[in-house]
């Protein structure tokens, strides 16, 4: 009898085979949650087009390290390995992606790739081990039992997506590299949903010029245009899209209503093992301030800039950046001084982004390797700058908008005193 098998057509890399252990994985409940998700947040707010699922990304993050994985030649057992950590490696994410990755990080002190490779290990979070598992009549097997019944060590796939292989670190820079199979395929599929065309790089190009350097991802110098335009891509779509001021209004909303959640400290981390629709429901179920912030996302009410600064000490924003609560406690100060209540003031302080990463390796036609952002610091600066329209600001509704703005920045940084 023949393997069982199935393809499903994607709009960004046609259609994709499955088979064997991606087939069976494919229909296992903690996967089958991120067709709930979606991939870019509340981006959709400014980008009508941008409703694609972190399932979407998966499948095609597992096939772009399947295109990788032929083209070096890798042996058959690194490439499946990669192929099944490419497609779980996002099993962690909150509802509405990146957006609560703070909340998650303060309520269950750990970050997503954390808690995917937990699930990996079949260690399952709170919350999540239920998931799928109330319908009548049906079981799902955890993930090990999956990976172990295809004789795939399920140690071996988590690994792939923490440290790596000390003696082979190509094996994680394909999934965890500056350029790699994760970020070819968001580029790529964001920039088709959003219409946005930064992010269209040249994979076909990107990838027949991939090599293997001293176990290490290597690009010959015949791909170098290629991987410029794809770090000055990634560069703009973080600016254009991920970053975008409207954007940031309306996730820090989302981040605020889940972290005035009545159960947020106590059992936070289980109402971010849901999907999108269903956080929405819970708060909203929550009332309160929560019930707004949520009613208004869905309404696209969003509340307005008032103060923004691109100079403030790092030293102030990452101590709030790191101590939330304090954060919150200034926000609602701020709120009762203008006679509202806690929730109706935001700030927001943007996670600090390392662009590029780590430098890339170029191996040229004579001579020795080279890092291309250190041969070329112009292109540094370019693909470094930060993505964040600004390092601090304040969001407030219509109603405190102008006495916010008359009392400006001195009056914020008077409550942020540390």
């Amino acid at each position: 009898m023949s393997e069982k098998s199935a393809y499903i057509y994607d709009p960004i890399h046609g259609s994709i085979h499955l088979s064997g252990v991606m087939l069976e994985l494919m229909g296992h409940p903690l996967l089958q949650r991120l067709w709930g998700i979606r991939q870019t947040g509340m981006a959709h707010l400014v980008f009508p087009g941008s409703s694609h699922t972190r399932l979407e990304h998966s499948l095609g993050t597992r096939w772009v390290t399947r295109e990788m994985s032929a083209h070096l030649g890798l042996p058959s057992r690194e490439a499946t390995s990669l192929e099944i950590a490419a497609l779980l490696h996002d099993l962690g994410h909150t509802p509405f992606s990146h957006s609560l990755e703070p909340a998650l990080v303060e309520s269950t002190g750990e970050n997503h790739e954390d808690r995917t490779g937990r699930l990996i290990r079949g260690d399952l979070p709170r919350g999540m081990e239920a998931f799928g598992q109330d319908i009548l009549e049906y079981r799902a097997p955890s993930i090990p039992e999956v990976l172990e019944r295809h004789d795939v060590d399920p140690r071996e796939v988590a690994k792939l997506l923490g440290q790596g292989f000390r003696e082979k670190p190509y094996l994680r820079e394909l999934l965890h590299g500056t350029i790699d199979a994760d970020r070819l395929d968001y580029m790529l599929r964001d920039a088709h949903y959003t219409g946005v065309a930064h992010g269209v790089v040249d994979k076909s190009r990107i990838i027949a010029t991939l090599g293997l350097h001293r176990n290490h991802v290597a690009f010959f110098e015949k791909g170098r245009a290629a991987v410029e335009g794809f770090l000055i891509g990634r560069s703009l779509m973080y600016s254009s899209v991920y970053f975008n001021k409207t954007v940031r209004v309306a996730e820090t909303m989302l981040l605020s209503a889940v972290e005035r959640h009545p159960e947020f400290l106590d059992r936070g981390g289980e109402i971010l093992t849901a999907t999108d629709g269903r956080l929405l429901t819970a708060l909203d179920a929550a009332g309160g301030i929560s019930r707004e912030l949520a009613r208004r996302l869905e309404a696209r009410v969003l509340y307005k800039v008032a103060i923004t600064s691109d100079k403030v000490s790092p030293t102030l924003t990452a101590h709030y950046r790191e101590n939330p609560a304090e954060r919150r406690a200034a926000e609602d100060a701020m709120a009762e001084e203008l006679g509202g209540r806690g929730g109706n003031v935001l700030i927001d302080i943007p996670p600090v982004l390392e662009l590029p990463g780590e430098d890339v390796r170029m191996l040229p036609d004579e001579g020795a390797e080279y890092r291309l952002l250190a041969k070329d610091p112009y292109l540094s600066r370019l693909v470094g700058r930060s993505p964040a329209p600004w390092e601090l600001a304040v969001y407030t509704t219509p109603q405190y908008l102008a006495e916010t703005q008359r009392r400006g920045f001195t009056w914020l940084r008077r409550h942020l005193r540390r």
